[in-house]
């Protein structure tokens, strides 16, 4: 009789019981990181709940809380892709996935850092402060490296319709967003402060105090700020139009017809001239067309000079029109026009922050190895040396060219040189019925707050819009649409603490995230001394 031996296959930790639960444990943290970030996207337009971002950094400094440096940067950098993946998908929209990809994978690794700064603080006492100014430095730094910085998906820019608002006109963005990080990192000091009491029975009360006061302190510092925000005239008002032309079609091949586009601007503003005639819309002081309007240059092309000049001669007033000039040497420029209906062009405005990988190529013969779509560029776009305010029938009006809206200093430039009005003149053409075009209005409404400023956005595909200084829309078009919006914009020149202390705030910030990190330092080296 023989026994029969039936051959065992191995196992692996997975399958046995145990094993399973510490794999889940292992991907607790990780897991809880990537639903941080998708709760921080979730946050942003066009959805209004802002208030996501607070459970979202919770969440992040439960899993950030107590690792060591490289977990902190895997982790930091899990969160990143879980918020950048999905917002800036956008960027993706006509070019395909690498250069979505290759952006997000990059931008992450500053998300990376922060994370690994944030574990490093986290066992310093008053640790929610250190690490909310560590997540500014980290958007500090993303918003100045390379090639000029990519500011997109900084946390102020998700938070035109939160009760922290106000708290842009005290120090701009980097003090909105800060208020943001701290509450959410406080909620979940609070609640470790709940579950040790559970546990022991008792808690310090600093560490209470601590938990108390970054939750509380945001929110009533804001409540505070309300009368910094006004839609009050102090300098009376101005009736503008915002033109919204259209497009023949979208993507990055719309500006094939470059003299389609000009057309529809033209024809929208003769149709607003008629209307006014007829008494169907007030006069405006002025017109304001948006960026590429006219991508045919009207210096050197006689057709496209003519249909401004009609178009302008038509409604009477002066008209901003956005265009494309070409040198016959050296670089293009994105710039805005001034148009008088009887001297024609007067002033003009180059665009300071051109985009790099949209109108300039950075490493040209690198870049195409990835994606021919690079030549699309053919000749970079060289950025302004001016700041831009139009005298426009006696208002002064500031003008922040589409993907400059994202950096604070570009906006404030003008404010500061007298501006009393914002104008966002854009071209969102190329991506189509994105988010993007959701996101960058919020970044004007958040703006207007910051500087105390109506905010008139005028786009060639839409979404184009007016925004009182309060940062309340009070007229917006619908996508591809031909349109004019016209309403009385309150004008105003006070200057709010965030524009008179500039970029200072955002440096204090900064100097409190590298005094927490000089902190750990110092007591890590004393550490291993005593050791």
């Amino acid at each position: 009789m023989s026994a029969t031996i039936t051959p065992v296959e191995p196992t692996s930790p997975a399958s046995v019981p145990g094993g399973g639960r510490r794999l889940l444990r292992r991907l607790v943290r990780p897991g809880g990181a990537v639903l941080s970030g998708v709760l921080l996207y979730a946050s942003f337009p066009p959805r209004t709940l802002w208030w996501l971002a607070l459970p979202g950094f919770a969440l992040l400094a439960w899993s950030l809380y107590g690792r060591r440096l490289r977990a902190g940067f895997g982790l930091g950098y899990l969160a990143g892709l879980g918020f950048l993946l999905p917002l800036l998908v956008w960027t993706g929209e006509e070019v395909g996935p690498v250069p979505w990809l290759g952006l997000v994978l990059f931008e992450a690794l500053f998300l990376g850092l922060t994370g690994l700064g944030i574990a490093a603080v986290s066992r310093l006492p008053v640790w929610p402060v250190w690490a909310a100014a560590l997540w500014i430095l980290g958007e500090a730094a993303r918003g100045r490296v390379p090639f000029g910085g990519f500011p997109w998906g900084k946390i102020a820019f998700g938070q035109a319709d939160g009760v922290f608002l106000p708290l842009a006109a005290v120090g701009g963005t980097p003090v909105l967003g800060f208020a943001v990080v701290l509450c959410g990192f406080g909620l979940y000091e609070a609640l470790r402060q709940a579950v040790a009491y559970r546990e022991t029975r008792k808690v310090p009360r600093a560490a209470v105090a601590v938990a108390a006061a970054t939750v509380l302190a945001p929110v009533v510092a804001a409540l505070a700020a309300l009368p910094l925000v006004s839609d009050g005239a102090e300098d009376g008002t101005a009736t503008v139009a915002a033109i919204q032309g259209n497009v023949p079609r979208a993507g990055l091949d719309f500006n094939a017809q470059r003299r389609a586009v000009l057309d529809n601007h033209a024809r929208v503003t003769e149709q607003l001239a008629a209307d006014v005639r007829a008494g169907k819309e007030p006069r405006p002081d002025f017109v304001l067309w948006p960026e590429n309007s006219s991508d045919l240059d009207p210096y050197r092309n006689p057709d496209a000079r003519l249909v401004i000049d009609q178009a302008v001669k038509a409604i009477g007033v002066p008209t901003v029109i956005g265009t494309v000039l070409a040198p016959d040497t050296g670089k293009l420029r994105n710039t805005m026009i001034q148009w008088d209906p009887e001297r024609g062009p007067v002033n003009t405005y180059d665009k300071r922050h051109v985009q790099p990988f949209g109108e300039y190529i950075p490493m040209r013969s690198f870049v195409r190895l990835f994606s021919s779509d690079v030549d699309r560029v053919r000749r970079d776009f060289g950025p302004g040396d001016k700041v831009g305010v139009f005298d426009l029938a006696g208002t002064r009006v500031g003008m922040v060219t589409c993907f400059e809206a994202a950096f604070d200093s570009d906006v404030r430039d003008p404010v500061r040189a007298g501006a009393e009005l914002i104008a966002v003149p854009s071209n969102n053409a190329t991506f189509d019925r994105s988010e993007m075009t959701y996101q960058q209005l919020a970044m004007s409404r958040v703006r207007a707050v910051e500087h105390s400023r109506a905010v008139v956005v005028s786009a060639t595909s839409g979404v184009s819009a007016i925004i009182r200084p309060d940062g309340t829309v009070v007229e917006r078009t619908t996508w591809f649409t031909p349109a004019a919006l016209v309403d009385k914009v309150a004008l105003r020149t006070s200057l709010t603490p965030a524009t008179r202390l500039g970029a200072l705030p955002e440096w204090l910030l900064m100097t409190v995230a590298a005094a927490g990190l000089g902190w750990v330092t110092v007591r890590s080296v004393r550490a291993r001394r005593a050791a």
